[in-house]
């Protein structure tokens, strides 16, 4: 039964990060496409998350904290570059 979950999960998830993509593409706007990566970093969380529970390791999970700090640094340098235009005062 968890098996099934997790094949879900992994489409649902392959399913979001693919309209995700489609989003970053066609965004309108600057702002719409930072929100989109912000999106895009959390499906990957959420699937190597569902990565490591599949093949029980923690070295997914370790990944998945990785990917989360860089994607906060990112997502705050990018808001900080479309509010001032500059990164470093």
């Amino acid at each position: 039964m968890l098996t099934y979950a997790l094949q879900a999960a992994f489409g649902l998830f392959s399913l979001a990060l693919l309209m995700n993509i489609i989003r970053l593409i066609r965004g309108p706007s600057l702002p719409d496409r930072i929100l989109t990566l912000d999106t895009i970093y959390i499906n990957s969380l959420a699937l190597l998350i569902l990565l490591g529970i599949w093949h029980n390791t923690a070295f997914y999970f370790e990944a998945a904290l990785l990917i989360a700090m860089l994607g906060f640094i990112g997502t705050i340098a990018a808001a900080k570059f479309l509010l001032r235009g500059d990164l470093i005062e």
